[in-house]
């Protein structure tokens, strides 16, 4: 914060474009800091993601995917638990989680979040905004069937990755191209009590073999017309949003933050995730200043 309010001082201009009136103090800068609303960087978050997501809507999908398809993921940011004790993840360690839900014809972020460490990945799915048609492809971390259940009733579609301890039984079968790594293409439903309460609906499987990995993969979803190949391919996508985080923790300091309380540190990530979003609908039209040209309009982004 000393670093900042000398950085400002000295090019009072640029204070002034950022919104500083009066000469910056660290007593000042730090009651801003606590008190302002970090819903405020939130929202200007989601808005600035919807603008960009706009910008791709007439971008030529592949003739064979969907139109509206989502990838859904988190990764987790180390802290120290010394500094962050409300980030509590292990005994020893501190981390908060960041929830993205990442557009397959873009790349770029349409909805996030931010927890704490522990908060388990299913629980997103009560959040994220859902558009009826539109496919959401998510890691068997999401295998959550009473969610997965909200997600159906609005009529929208998953693609998730099964466990291994799954039971399901299989009411009728397909014959599939195994040349092109498929195995089974299978309507099932699910076995025990609790899940049959949770989701009654039929289920799809499609079991595919990774030739790389040396591995097979069981895939479930909701939709019962797109072929095979098609299902397998969108949840290959899927690998986009992990290119994201890596994208994220390698080109943005995530382990600088304005407060140690769960009250910046969360308006602190928002304002360097509006990073990405903001770079990219640079690219096509002027929606936000770039800032890596302009540091003050980070800076006011972050109080």
């Amino acid at each position: 914060m000393r670093d900042l309010v000398v950085c400002l001082n000295a090019r009072p201009t640029r204070a002034y474009q950022a919104g500083f009136r009066t000469r910056l103090t660290r007593t000042n800068l730090a009651y801003a800091n606590e008190h302002r609303d970090w819903r405020t960087v939130a929202a200007v978050a989601q808005l600035l993601m919807r603008r960009t997501a706009h910008l791709y809507a007439d971008d030529p999908m592949e003739p064979d995917l969907p139109q509206l398809s989502y990838a859904l993921d988190a990764s987790l940011i180390d802290l120290s638990l010394a500094l962050f004790p409300w980030a509590n993840w292990q005994q020893t360690d501190a981390a908060v989680k960041l929830h993205v839900l990442l557009s397959l014809r873009s790349s770029i972020p349409v909805w996030s979040a931010v927890t704490e460490g522990n908060v388990s990945d299913a629980k997103l799915l009560d959040q994220i905004p859902l558009q009826k048609g539109a496919f959401y492809v998510m890691d068997r971390g999401y295998l959550d069937f009473g969610r997965l259940a909200r997600v159906h009733a609005a009529g929208a579609f998953f693609v998730v990755r099964s466990k291994c301890h799954l039971r399901l039984r299989v009411a009728a079968s397909q014959p599939v191209d195994k040349t092109a790594g498929l195995r089974c293409d299978q309507v099932v439903r699910l076995v025990t009590a609790w899940s049959r309460r949770r989701f009654v609906n039929r289920l799809r499987r499609i079991r595919i073999y990774d030739a790389t990995s040396q591995r097979s993969l069981v895939l479930l979803t909701n939709h019962f017309e797109l072929p095979a190949i098609t299902v397998a391919e969108l949840y290959r996508r899927r690998w986009q949003v992990e290119l994201f985080f890596k994208w994220v923790k390698q080109h943005l300091r995530l382990r600088a933050f304005l407060g140690q309380s769960k009250r910046r540190t969360t308006p602190s990530l928002g304002s360097h995730l509006l990073l990405s979003p903001g770079r990219d609908s640079q690219k096509r039209t002027r929606l936000v200043p770039d800032p890596a040209s302009n540091p003050s309009s980070h800076q006011r982004l972050s109080l």
